[in-house]
């Protein structure tokens, strides 16, 4: 790798001058400003910006391109970076930072963007900000790469495996260690450029409201392609990621934006409309909607979230889906006694690390250690929902991760000290491809095209 010889810049502390965090670059920079600084996850921040801002639907889509892209691709970014940046990169101002990272992003993969003009637009926006001296140090280190951009060197995969994964497919370390020593190298290559892929958007046909094939017949009329989904037929995958919140049919509730994966523990639950059930971690809502489906809209469905807010938002999309079965209830799920259920969903929280195709900055944010805090509330919520559910009731714990310690690790702990309850294989609800070797459903973004998740049938002994 080649290093510049440039002089780092003596500003210490970023100027906070926010009129500047203007376009699609300069808010870019702000978002990634703010991802480094707080515990603020990436979609939320995008939003809020997108929101305030006065960008053309084009302009939006760019933003959100190269923030996602940024934070999807930063373990490659900052190992280029960090090779070509004399002095610690990661330790450089905020805006002269992020200013790089997004430079770069654009000059490796966006082909539509020119290699000078993102260099330019670089420079000018680190000058405005940060001085010529940073402003120098920009272009500098930005034209270097550029010179030597097919001789960089990653290290060595012979000799370090798990070093060249690290840098050349963007995750850190401990995980891809982890998932070297479990499912071997090959699996885990292919893993982790699953990982990096752009998301699919995969649309829930809500039958409340609509049929599959006038909703296809929708589609057509407005030329949005679309392809069946691989395992439910309840979901329509589409050809291409657009903006489909603003199309009147979402408004009307004629679908959900969900990914596949979402509808196995709802399937594996076997629900009809003479049902009580429970949704114990029920916000904000996808999973509630598709059991009111199933449920033909009948029946009682109890959906439980400790936050008022996260129900707010949980009640509105059912509104918008013409869902009238499901009493939203704002408590605590420790607290919440109301038992003898048909079914109980327990969605529990997890560290979503079975999703980094949609939310990249996961990886990032997540550590060994909060798995293990993780598993102790799973664990918990596991044991209460299945204290709510009848002789002869079955439960479904679920998440969207792929990890042993928050999937089967759980389920085998509670089987083991509750001989009430036992295991249900899941075969016969959804295919066998998403079936483990326990009859549990586990996906993968790379063999099932879907975010990778887990869901266990449970059955309660009569």
């Amino acid at each position: 790798m080649n290093d510049t010889n440039m002089n780092i810049p003596d500003q210490t502390i970023e100027k906070e001058k926010p009129d500047f965090y203007s376009g699609v670059r300069g808010l870019a920079v702000k978002i990634l400003n703010r991802v480094d600084r707080t515990d603020a996850y990436l979609d939320k921040l995008l939003e809020v910006e997108i929101r305030q801002s006065e960008l053309i639907s084009q302009d939006k889509a760019l933003l959100f391109e190269i923030v996602h892209g940024v934070i999807r691709w930063l373990g490659r970014i900052d190992w280029i970076l960090t090779g070509f940046y004399k002095g610690q990169f990661t330790k450089s101002i905020p805006n002269l930072k992020n200013a790089l990272r997004v430079a770069l992003y654009q000059i490796l993969f966006l082909d539509k963007v020119p290699e000078y003009a993102a260099v330019n637009e670089a420079v000018d926006f680190v000058k405005r900000l940060q001085g010529k001296k940073s402003a120098d140090l920009t272009n500098a280190v930005l034209r270097n790469i550029i010179r030597s951009k097919n001789q960089i060197r990653y290290p060595d995969r012979k000799e370090d495996l798990i070093g060249y994964f690290s840098a050349y497919y963007s995750h850190p370390s401990w995980l891809v260690k982890r998932w070297i020593n479990r499912y071997g190298e090959k699996f885990t290559e292919e893993f982790l450029i699953a990982n990096n892929n752009k998301p699919s958007l995969t649309l829930r046909v809500n039958s409340i409201k609509t049929s599959k094939d006038e909703l296809k017949k929708l589609l057509n009329d407005v030329d949005l392609k679309f392809t069946e989904a691989k395992y439910l037929p309840e979901f329509i995958r589409l050809n291409n990621l657009t903006n489909i919140v603003d199309w009147e049919y979402f408004q009307k509730g004629y679908f959900s934006i969900q990914d596949e994966s979402t509808g196995f523990p709802c399937k594996i639950l076997d629900i009809g409309p003479e049902m009580k059930v429970l949704d114990l971690c029920a916000a904000p809502g996808g999973k509630t909607g598709f059991l009111a489906e199933l449920m033909e809209n009948k029946g009682e469905l109890i959906a439980v979230d400790r936050y008022e807010s996260r129900l707010k938002m949980l009640n509105k999309n059912l509104e918008r889906l013409g869902v009238k079965n499901v009493k939203a209830v704002a408590v605590n799920a420790e607290d919440f006694n109301d038992g003898d259920f048909d079914r109980v969903l327990i969605d529990a929280p997890c560290s979503g690390l079975g999703t980094l195709t949609k939310k990249p900055d996961i990886k990032w944010k997540k550590d060994f250690a909060d798995l293990k805090k993780l598993a102790d509330v799973q664990y918990g919520l596991l044991v209460k929902g299945a204290s709510l559910v009848k002789p002869g009731g079955v439960v479904v714990y679920s998440t969207c991760t792929i990890e042993p310690e928050e999937n089967f690790e759980i389920v085998q702990k509670f089987l083991n000290n509750n001989p009430d309850y036992e295991l249900s294989s899941a075969k016969g609800f959804v295919p066998d491809d998403v079936l483990d070797l326990n009859g549990c459903v586990q996906s993968f973004p790379h063999t099932n095209l879907t975010d990778g998740a887990f869901s266990a049938r449970i059955v309660r002994k009569q």
